[in-house]
């Protein structure tokens, strides 16, 4: 079971360093813990070993990492792929549906890494980060952010639903 979440945890760290918000450092980290959990290949160590100074969003790391999810029977995303900007959002709908983040978090996430150019997948999220900019700058609290939130959450859900 821990090599499962250390798969799983590997598997979301690079698809959020695929879509920006993600580190090298975070994909490393979480390849380490693969190791820690007993998932070994070739190129996981070599991915484990990998250095992300000088603050290197790492050629290392984009070198490796294809090779490293293969042989584990994980998807690679290349960096601005259409696929995982959809698995990104689908990711982090599922975090805010667990309550890892907030509504908000989840609409100014896609705002600022998907944004209206991206998947269309995320266009209710962009959309629901410009209604809770309206409810402030307007000054509505209370039951407009609340229905937002509301919104959001049902947004999220299918989001999450969907693959």
């Amino acid at each position: 079971m821990l090599a499962d979440a250390a798969l799983a945890r590997l598997q979301e760290s690079a698809v959020l360093w695929s879509t920006g918000p993600g580190t090298a450092a975070q994909v490393i980290e979480a390849a380490c813990d693969c190791l820690v959990a007993g998932v070994d290949s070739p190129t996981l160590r070599i991915l484990a070993g990998a250095s992300c100074a000088k603050g290197g969003e790492s050629d290392e790391l984009r070198r490796w990492l294809d090779g490293a999810l293969t042989e584990l029977s994980l998807t690679y995303y290349p960096q601005g792929s259409r696929d995982g900007e959809e698995a990104a959002v689908r990711l982090m709908a599922r975090r805010a549906l667990a309550g890892e983040i907030t509504p908000r978090d989840l609409t100014v996430w896609a705002y600022l890494h998907i944004t209206w150019d991206g998947t269309p997948l995320a266009a209710e999220l962009v959309a629901f980060e410009n209604s809770y900019e309206y409810a402030e700058a307007v000054r509505v609290v209370g039951d407009t952010t609340a229905d937002i939130d509301a919104d959001v959450l049902a947004e999220a859900r299918r989001l999450a639903g969907g693959h």
